[in-house]
């Protein structure tokens, strides 16, 4: 599709309320304040304990709709770092993941020496390991919506050396970092805890234990190993790693981190994070601690619990687009994320592109599409909403995709190509989200008298006037047998009609339907829907 791209003004983004642009006038403030050339950096976290979810995703495209915020306001060059915590020690099993048991003998091992769980399963690929499999899998999708970003893994960050100038600097402050870190645990860790976890040269595994002994100017450090020896080595080349928030902070203070946003379980360790490097000599990145996604139940969403949508079963349903505009949307606020919020995201995504032609300026910046697209939103729309194919689905019976082109194109006989196109794409969803999620759970039931006697006058009225009559016509049509009927409310007389013609609580708008599926079959699924009561 072609790209519906405007210019902008400097004044224009000026003017810009939307959350990213005024995240990206924090950055610029701090920016000012640490005066650093260069690269501007960007950075994400992933945890690959589970499989990527909408959770990580979300950080990936909401940062990225900061960093193009903050192109537009600064020209500045730009790097987005995607940061793999792949050298954590496996702290738990996930549930979600198959071999469980076998994962259970690599408890604490770094998450790069963990066997692929799901090696031979499904087709899937043999991997290096757990850590490997999970970051191909987190790289996969954001390759497929086409995210800029260069991949980062701790293991390799340690392992090559890239972290050593900041290990020693974390051994040479490590009685500042303690001081900062010790006031937050509790009295029986404070006894064992140093930021710095050895790995054990016997096991392999990552040791949560005390350093007996340090040196600064050597770069070691001693510890008991698992086997009651104690070893000294040196805290460079991969032969410790940090701790959590240590590790966050030696992450920053490494790479330059001048900006990462986290969630809102993690304030208070973004807080410490920063305190730490601020002691190691350095600026904390700028950012914000948004609001968690919740299942259906409330509860948060988890990566090894697996209680939310995946990012390939939200894909299944709705397209990419839809799910940057769902993560878009108000992320200072817990949300409730699972399948029934689809439809509606799919529907509402469609109608910010078609509103972003008329807009210009700061008005246009501010559209979720300009986000979305960095940019360049699609000059095309489909004539018909994703709720539309849904209920052409139910109604029809039928999920052909040639049979509901023909009903769009007897709707819309002018459409381009290009808006037949997008509907195309949604076709394919609406007949999945169908079958899974609604034709489970239609329920007919038998008409009241009143509900009865209106629908033998829709019917009638909408033979008499057949197919091609105008929309605003049939509306009228579906108004005027509920009146007659004197229904009290009248959304009681459309919620009677969609529950016993749809088998449904909710439906579409009748006039529109009925100008899509055509006069003479809405009047025949009436008259069948009459029939079974």
């Amino acid at each position: 599709m072609s790209a519906n791209t405007k210019p902008f003004t400097a004044e224009d983004a000026a003017k810009a309320k939307s959350w990213p642009f005024q995240e990206a006038r924090n950055l610029i403030r701090r920016m000012e304040r640490v005066k650093k050339d260069g690269p501007v950096i960007f950075e994400t976290g992933y945890g690959p304990s589970g499989l990527p979810h909408i959770g990580t995703f979300q950080e990936v495209a909401r940062t990225t709709m900061v960093r193009r915020a903050f192109e537009l306001l600064t020209g500045r060059q730009t790097k987005l770092i995607s940061f793999s915590d792949d050298m954590d020690g496996l702290r738990k099993v996930p549930d979600n993941v198959p071999n469980r048991q076998m994962l259970e003998r690599y408890l604490q091992m770094p998450l790069t020496r963990v066997p692929d769980p799901f090696a031979g399963e499904n087709g899937e690929g043999d991997y290096e390991s757990f850590a490997h499999h999970n970051n191909a899998r987190l790289m996969a999708f954001l390759d497929r919506f086409g995210f800029e970003y260069e991949f980062r893994s701790s293991t390799e960050e340690y392992m090559s050396g890239r972290f050593d100038a900041m290990l020693l600097r974390m051994l040479e402050k490590y009685d500042a970092v303690m001081e900062i870190i010790l006031p937050t645990i509790g009295e029986e860790r404070r006894k064992t805890y140093s930021p710095f976890l050895p790995i054990s040269p016997t096991s392999g595994r990552v040791l949560y234990v005390p350093m007996l002994e340090r040196d600064a100017k050597a770069g070691t450090v001693v510890f008991e190993d698992e086997n009651g020896e104690k070893v000294k080595t040196a805290v460079t080349g991969g032969a410790v790693k940090l701790q959590w928030k240590a590790d966050w902070a030696g992450r920053w203070f490494a790479l330059g981190v001048d900006y990462e946003m986290a969630g809102e379980d993690l304030t208070e360790s973004t807080k410490l994070s920063s305190r730490i490097v601020r002691a190691l000599g350095g600026e904390p990145p700028e950012g914000f601690n948004y609001q968690l996604f919740l299942d259906e139940h409330g509860k948060k969403i988890s990566k090894s619990k697996g209680n939310g949508i995946t990012i390939d079963e939200w894909l299944t349903y709705a397209s990419p687009e839809s799910l940057s505009l769902y993560v878009f949307q108000a992320p200072k606020k817990a949300k409730k994320l699972y399948f029934d919020v689809i439809p509606k995201t799919a529907d509402d995504y469609w109608t910010f592109v078609e509103k972003y032609k008329t807009q210009d300026g700061a008005a246009a910046l501010d559209n979720p599409a300009w986000h979305i697209h960095q940019g360049k939103p699609s000059v095309a729309t489909p004539p018909v909403s994703f709720a539309m194919l849904l209920n052409l689905v139910s109604a029809s019976g039928s999920a052909d995709p040639d049979v509901l082109r023909g009903f769009v194109k007897k709707y819309r006989p002018d459409a381009a190509p290009e808006e037949l196109a997008a509907t195309d794409a949604m076709i394919g969803f609406a007949e999945r989200y169908f079958d899974d999620f609604i034709k489970p759970h239609k329920k007919f039931r038998p008409p009241t008298p009143a509900e009865r006697a209106a629908l033998e006058m829709l019917s009638a009225r909408l033979k008499e006037l057949g197919d091609g009559a105008a929309e605003d016509v049939y509306q009228t049509a579906v108004f005027d047998a509920g009146k007659a009927q004197q229904f009290e409310n009248i959304r009681d007389w459309f919620k009677g009609l969609y529950q016993v013609v749809f088998g449904q609580s909710e439906g579409p708008r009748m006039g529109a339907f009925t100008r899509i599926f055509g006069a003479t079959a809405t009047a025949r699924l009436i008259d069948e829907a009459l029939a079974r009561g």
